[in-house]
């Protein structure tokens, strides 16, 4: 019963993360980003029994200080997606030779995807209650934000009215896919902080596998085709919603392949900090369009397998896992 304290303490503080965004400040905003870590910290360092409790202590607390549907938003959004992944990445099955043969990464970056887009689809049901007239208007606000901003009005090279309705109804469709993508990154950065912070106190139960090697599996591909097949219905319901949002999210996390592939590929290389460097540079001035590159790539590498056919070849030595790597 060790792993109650711990996760009670752990959804208290994830709901108080939580409660502070009614602040409306940036610290505010920046503190409510960070809820889901008690729970992945308390998950992957003591069980992951203490982050069910944690998820649900939390839920609770959100429910009685603010309302019902929040409390339910909290656990469903924050909670139960901190807690699986944590329960995923301490999956492990003995071996013949006494070793334990942990979840592989690859695997694990399929379910944060997976992840991101049921809490995408989870935070829209819940905050339209269930109405998809109400989503589709909320999803066209945001599109019609996002247009204005880019293509002010009154401009000499503004956009003609049906041209900024077309794009408005554009960016609405799209809009799962795009958010599902921002949080498979928030999901995936938050699982890799939380390891380390709970390697650095000796309580994580596995070594962490070396990220540069991960590599997704290839059904992953087939369902991120089958994703955008789906998508050329365009279905007008939360199903449309779901492989949207999936499609968005299986391709940002090619995309991680893809980066995570440049950095196995410059190990060992004594301009490897210069590659990465102008990498990220690139990655950042192109405004994410190099993220079609490295998706397409990491797409190649999981269907085709690029890099088991090229291993060795101009790669230097393997290096211990890490977390950092």
């Amino acid at each position: 019963m060790n792993f109650l304290l711990p996760g009670i303490g752990a959804g208290l503080v994830s709901a108080l993360l939580t409660a502070v965004i009614v602040k409306a400040t940036p610290l505010a905003a920046v503190l409510y980003l960070l809820s889901p870590i008690p729970v992945l910290i308390v998950a992957l360092g003591w069980n992951h029994r203490s982050g069910l409790v944690a998820a649900a202590v939390g839920g609770l607390a959100i429910g009685i200080a603010i309302s019902p549907l929040s409390g339910l938003g909290f656990t469903a959004v924050t909670g139960l997606p901190a807690w699986w992944l944590a329960y995923l990445a301490l999956l492990g099955r003995p071996t013949e030779n006494g070793a334990i043969e942990w979840y592989p990464i690859g695997r694990l970056l399929t379910w944060v995807a997976a992840t991101a887009a049921m809490t995408v689809v989870a935070a829209g049901i819940i905050s339209t209650r269930g109405d998809y007239d109400v989503f589709l208007a909320n999803a066209r606000e945001i599109a019609q934000a996002f247009v204005n901003l880019q293509f002010p009005a009154g401009q000499p090279d503004s956009l003609d009215a049906e041209t900024r309705t077309e794009l408005i109804e554009l960016f609405s469709r799209v809009t799962p896919f795009l958010s599902a993508q921002g949080f498979t990154i928030v999901l995936a950065l938050y699982l890799w902080a939380a390891a380390k912070v709970v390697a650095i106190s000796k309580r994580l139960p596995r070594p962490w596998p070396s990220v540069p090697d991960l590599i997704m599996p290839r059904a992953a591909g087939l369902l991120l085709g089958a994703c955008v097949l789906v998508m050329l219905f365009q279905l007008d319901n939360f199903l449309g919603v779901f492989f949207a949002a999936l499609a968005g999210a299986l391709f940002m996390a090619f995309a991680l392949q893809g980066l995570a592939a440049v950095h196995d590929r410059t190990r060992g290389n004594p301009v490897r900090g210069l590659i990465l460097g102008a990498v990220y540079v690139v990655l950042f001035v192109s405004q994410g369009l190099l993220m079609v590159a490295l998706s397409l790539f990491g797409l190649a590498d999981s269907v085709f397998g690029l890099r088991r056919r090229f291993r060795g070849k101009g790669r230097g030595p393997n290096v211990p896992p890490t977390l950092s790597t």
